[in-house]
């Protein structure tokens, strides 16, 4: 019997890889993140995690099923992941139902009306958080101080408190002493943010699975911090007294959970690593740029949105070229 020959353009991939292995391997990474949150804040960040959760995973089978006519694909976890993250991104003290409308833009207005899985330009959680902070800016700035005791105190981010204390003419070293602020809090969580972002060493520990476990590769969150480090290192060279020093930056707000679990993402990122450097290094100037001069503290949010919107042209402008493209123009 004569076998037919599958004829198909490269690349030619050979993996066991699958969606829903990739998204999986991702919330397992973010779960010291999500238990450090839990010990920290308490039930109420179940609480909040389930509502995202719940609300983005049944949206998005609904679209499907219903709007779009198609097989829902929640079972390849890209639904629950975003839940997960939109949750991590949020004030632990925020209402439920505020939740719920983020859930529902992050999934129904930024991933479902592009088509789903693989066609949106944003990131569904970071387009879900900023809608949900530009709506209520004031339940998103209101942070819980992180405790393991069960009354705890609002209070302001390292970042805000830096911002404040620096317009009233204090030194970053006296902001920190008046507030009792030390860089071991900053990596272990001792400090107010969003839930997802008080500890950074959880981040990494997360970072860490995801490189061993090659869903993710160092080009894009690396090349965040290094930028970030290089652009405030030069300002805190500069004025020391006017400017925190680069570890301040990198290990307060939302730095490490934005560039670790959020720029990376494969359907918004760059495809080629080249052009991963060029859109992480975008992303943390703009980080840079916001946290120094905008209008808020903390700004790696807004700068993933836009370097999202550039990756279509980084994508253009850093397509490799054609195999024998070279011989082809010599002959």
């Amino acid at each position: 019997m004569e076998k037919k020959l599958t004829v198909s353009p490269s690349p030619h991939v050979h993996d066991c890889a699958t969606t829903r292995k990739l998204m999986t391997d991702v919330i397992i990474a973010l779960i010291p993140a999500f238990l450090v949150s839990v010990w920290f804040f308490g039930v109420n960040t179940i609480a909040i995690t389930a509502t995202s959760v719940v609300v983005c995973v049944g949206l998005e089978w609904i679209i499907s099923k219903y709007a779009m006519k198609t097989t829902p694909s929640v079972s390849d976890m890209s639904a629950a992941l975003t839940g997960l993250l939109l949750a991590l991104n949020l004030p632990p003290n925020i209402p439920l139902y505020m939740v719920a409308l983020g859930a529902v833009f992050a999934v129904g207005v930024t991933k479902m009306s592009f088509g789903g899985i693989g066609s949106n330009l944003f990131n569904p959680a970071i387009a879900g958080r900023v809608f949900l902070l530009i709506s209520f800016p004031a339940a998103m700035t209101t942070w819980i101080i992180p405790s393991a005791e069960p009354d705890a105190v609002t209070g302001a981010t390292p970042l805000a408190l830096m911002s404040q204390g620096l317009r009233a003419g204090l030194s970053p070293t006296e902001i920190m002493e008046n507030n009792g602020l030390s860089y071991l809090q900053m990596l272990f969580g001792q400090i107010g943010g969003s839930f997802g972002e008080v500890s950074a060493a959880a981040l990494l520990l997360g970072f860490s699975w995801l490189l061993i476990r090659r869903v993710t590769t160092w080009h894009i969150p690396v090349t965040i911090f290094l930028t970030v480090a290089v652009f405030t290192g030069i300002f805190w060279l500069a004025a020391p007294e006017e400017n925190p020093d680069p570890l301040f930056h990198l290990l307060t707000g939302g730095l490490m959970l934005g560039a670790i679990f959020m720029a990376t993402d494969y359907v918004t990122s760059p495809m080629i690593k080249k052009g991963a450097v060029i859109y992480a290094f975008g992303i943390g100037i703009l980080t840079c740029v916001i946290r120094k001069w905008g209008a808020f503290p903390e700004g790696i949010s807004f700068a993933i949105l836009i370097m999202n919107a550039a990756v279509p042209l980084i994508n253009k402008y850093v397509k490799p070229q054609r195999f024998g493209a070279k011989q082809f123009k010599k002959s």
